[in-house]
C-alpha cells in the first residue's frame, strides 16, 4: 500500500485537521462562476481560496466540469501552486472519473479525488454511485489513484448496504450526498433523514471507510447534521458558503461555519 494511503488509513476514525473532528472544504466553483461572467479576471479564484485558508478553512474544493462552466483548467493547477504553500490543508477536486477528472488527478495529484457519477452537461450533483453496475468500471481507477497518493472518496446516497461494495471497490472514503437532508430540515420528514444518513455513516464505518459529507449543507442545517451523523471527517460547502460571504464576507463567513463545527461537536 502506497504509505500515504496507510497513513490515512490509520487515521480514519478522525478528522485530519478540522475543528472538532471535521473538516471545513471550501468549494470555489460559484467564484469561478462568478468570474466567467466577464472577462476581467474577478473575481480572484486563488484570492477566494486564500482568504478562505487565512481564515481557517481546512481545505479546497472544486469540480472541474467538462464544459468549463466554472472552474477552467488553469485554475485546477493555480490552486495546486497555491496550496503548496498551506501544507497543513488539503486539495479536493471532484469530478466523474470518466470524463476530465483523472487527466487533472494525474496532473496535480491533490490529497483527495471524489468520484462523482455527473453526466456531461448535467446541472448540478443529484445521485450517488450504483456500484452494482459500476464498480467494476471505476475499481482500476481508484486503484490508479492510490498508486498515486491520492485518497478516494465516492460520493454515494445514504445507503448502508452500498457502503461495503464502495469499500470492496478499494474507496478510502464515501461522501455522503446530503440533498435530501437538507430540503428535509425543519419539516417532519428531517428526524427520518437524520436516521437514514445516520445509518450510513455507522455502516460506512463499519465497512472500514471514512464519511464526508455535502450538498446544500448550510449554517442553518449544518449543526444538527453533524451533531447526530456520528464520524463526519469532511463538509464540503461552496454554494450556501458562497451565498454567505455576499452578506457576511468570505473570512467571516469561514470563521462562522467553523464555530457551527465546534458547537456540533461539543458535549450537550
Amino acid at each position: 500500500m502506497n504509505p500515504l494511503i496507510a497513513q490515512e488509513s490509520a487515521q480514519a476514525g478522525a478528522g485530519r485537521h478540522g475543528v472538532g473532528g471535521t473538516a471545513l472544504s471550501v468549494n470555489v466553483n460559484k467564484v469561478a462562476l462568478l468570474r466567467n461572467t466577464r472577462h476581467l479576471g474577478i473575481p480572484s479564484v486563488v484570492r477566494a481560496a486564500t482568504l478562505s485558508l487565512e481564515a481557517g478553512a481546512d481545505g479546497i474544493t472544486v469540480h472541474p466540469r467538462p464544459d468549463e462552466r466554472h472552474i477552467r483548467a488553469h485554475d485546477v493547477h493555480d490552486l495546486a501552486t497555491l496550496m503548496k504553500r498551506w501544507p497543513r490543508a488539503e486539495y479536493n477536486i471532484e469530478g466523474n472519473p470518466f470524463h476530465n477528472l483523472m487527466d487533472f488527478i494525474r496532473a496535480v495529484r491533490p490529497h483527495q479525488a471524489t468520484f462523482v457519477p455527473d453526466s456531461e452537461g448535467q446541472f448540478t450533483s443529484d445521485h450517488g454511485w450504483n456500484l452494482a453496475a459500476d464498480g467494476e468500471r471505476v475499481r482500476p481507477l481508484i486503484d490508479e489513484c492510490r498508486t498515486l497518493g491520492v485518497r478516494v472518496s465516492l460520493f454515494m446516497d445514504a445507503d448502508p448496504a452500498a457502503m461495503p461494495l464502495a469499500h470492496a471497490v478499494g474507496a478510502d472514503r464515501v461522501e455522503l450526498y446530503t440533498e435530501p437532508y437538507a430540503a428535509a430540515h425543519g419539516t417532519a420528514d428531517q428526524a427520518h433523514q437524520i436516521e437514514r444518513f445516520a445509518a450510513a455513516a455507522r455502516a460506512a464505518a463499519a465497512a472500514g471507510l471514512g464519511v464526508n459529507a455535502g450538498h446544500d449543507l448550510n449554517r442553518e442545517n449544518l449543526g444538527d447534521f453533524l451533531h447526530a451523523v456520528p464520524g463526519v471527517l469532511e463538509v464540503s460547502i461552496g454554494h450556501a458558503l458562497i451565498a454567505d460571504a455576499l452578506e457576511l464576507g468570505l473570512p467571516e463567513t469561514v470563521r462562522d461555519y467553523q464555530r457551527i463545527i465546534r458547537r456540533a461537536a461539543a458535549p450537550v
